[in-house]
């Protein structure tokens, strides 16, 4: 009996059906922005940021919703999104300079970048937005920037090291909540400081998505909070970050399937289902399958605003939940969702370049991007991507396929599974890849081999009556274009 190969059919918005079954619409739109292409619809993260905003109004605390800017470089989703009446996270030069430029308020900007040069800081101080203090050290910098330009700084502090089931979440960011309370003491407890660098909340974001760590986080926080108003420091907001779950697929059945599989491949009970047999994190030893799945989890019941409820439930040893401390203690709740808010937002496309197979007899469909245009920390992009062919009623014989790129690496796979598809590709065809718009078309895109990086293109509405005239491309696309013109 042959091996069947597990399928992962993905969640696909009705824009994503009108550009996928119109062949032509997609040759005119490669034609015109060539391949790769990425094709964002902002009508779907205008619904998005809706649902967060109407979700927050039920309750009775105060939250703020900033857009995480680096899920997805385009400019046009950072002006959407501050039209949209959120704000945006920003977490580099580029990312704030662009949000100033394009006139968001300052205080609809949070600067959290991992790391902050002089440059960054002094350009967040003078528009007077928010910043985000990981370490002592960006503390003592943006304390001699606020001196030298006489200007007092807002700030946060980013936290980490919370306490749950026992175990430390130990971090690379971020001041260690155990000893974060004596670095406030200690650094603002001077009119000197406190003339240029205004403390007014915590910030953390914290890996995986246990809805009672996070839960717990908040309960920890609040307590902190709680203790400096002791020394008369008043926090105003927790800021949570992002990380909030979403949902790919259509179907548990298949994601289980998947993994079960996945599992008997790598322990040779079966043909593989990827690439010199990866397992994607799984590992065979001693006729045992050891690891874990090293990817996003593409299937979730309780995605976006259901994972928040749940973390706002989580109660304290008092039986007090979160969203109840809130309210008492009249803090703002901030966070920062990215792929959240680009669900259903963005698909990639790309042309079949050519046909070809390797010595052991696995059809390689070579396509015009590479590996850097799809890829984001997971081990793999979990979703059967979309065919459209010139020549869709002819000679159907389905066939087991890689999709490969355009890098002189063995490795630049776009995806590491096999894909059934009804019929092999031709060149000219056209594979599309949907639900890329968080985290995945920008995050590690590179111009290796001098390529051109992908064209990022928007509609508003997108029907079956849209031509390739009613695109556009992204503000920062343009900026790009005008820069390369001068120099």
């Amino acid at each position: 009996m042959k091996n069947v190969i597990p399928i992962l059919e993905p969640i696909v918005s009705p824009w994503m059906e009108y550009v996928v079954n119109d062949f032509q619409l997609q040759k005119d739109l490669l034609d015109t922005y060539d391949s790769p292409l990425n094709i964002h619809h902002l009508q779907s993260f205008e619904a998005n940021i809706e649902e967060y905003v109407s979700f927050f109004k039920q309750y009775n605390f105060r939250s703020k919703i900033f857009y995480a800017r680096k899920a997805n470089k385009c400019s046009s989703l950072a002006s959407a999104a501050f039209k949209s009446g959120i704000g945006v996270d920003t977490a580099s030069y580029a990312e704030l300079k662009q949000c100033l430029d394009v006139q968001i308020n300052a205080e609809d900007l949070v600067l959290t970048a991992a790391i902050k040069n002089t440059k960054l800081l002094r350009l967040a101080i003078q528009h007077e937005v928010l910043i985000i203090i990981d370490n002592r050290d960006e503390a003592k910098l943006i304390y001699n920037i606020c001196q030298e330009e006489d200007k007092q700084a807002n700030v946060g502090l980013r936290i980490s090291g919370f306490e749950f089931d026992n175990k430390k979440l130990r971090s690379r960011f971020g001041f260690d909540i155990d000893q974060v309370e004596d670095f406030i003491l200690q650094f603002f407890d001077s009119k000197n400081v406190q003339k240029y660098m205004n403390f007014t909340g915590f910030h953390y974001h914290l890996d995986g998505y246990d809805t009672r760590q996070r839960g717990a986080a908040l309960h920890q926080t609040l307590d902190l909070i709680e203790t400096l108003k002791k020394h008369h420091f008043n926090a105003s907001f927790i800021d949570i970050g992002g990380g909030i779950l979403i949902n790919y697929l259509k179907s548990k059945e298949q994601w289980d399937l998947f993994q079960d599989e996945l599992k008997k491949a790598v322990l040779g009970n079966r043909d593989p289902i990827t690439y010199n047999n990866n397992g994607l994190g799984f590992i065979a030893r001693d006729n045992k399958v050891e690891g874990k799945l090293a990817t996003y989890p593409y299937y979730n019941e309780m995605p976006k605003i259901n994972f928040i409820k749940s973390v706002l439930e989580v109660k304290n040893e008092e039986n007090i939940s979160v969203f109840k401390r809130l309210e008492e203690m009249d803090i703002e709740l901030r966070l920062e969702p990215g792929r959240s808010l680009l669900d259903q937002v963005g698909i990639t496309m790309a042309k079949v370049a050519h046909r070809k197979q390797d010595a052991n007899g696995n059809n390689l469909i070579g396509l015009e991007m590479n590996m850097t245009q799809m890829t984001s920390s997971s081990a793999d992009f979990l979703l059967d991507p979309i065919v459209t062919y010139s020549r869709p009623s002819e000679n159907k014989n389905e066939v087991e396929v890689y999709f490969t790129g355009a890098y002189c690496l063995e490795r630049d796979f776009i995806l590491k599974r096999k894909i059934t598809l009804p019929k092999l590709p031709e060149i000219g065809d056209i594979v599309t890849f949907v639900n890329t718009g968080g985290y995945m078309m920008h995050f590690f895109e590179t111009e290796a081999h001098l390529f051109e990086l992908s064209q990022n293109i928007f509609a508003h509405k997108i029907s079956a009556q849209t031509k390739a005239s009613d695109f556009f491309r992204d503000e920062k696309n343009l900026e790009s274009m005008r820069d390369k013109k001068t120099v």
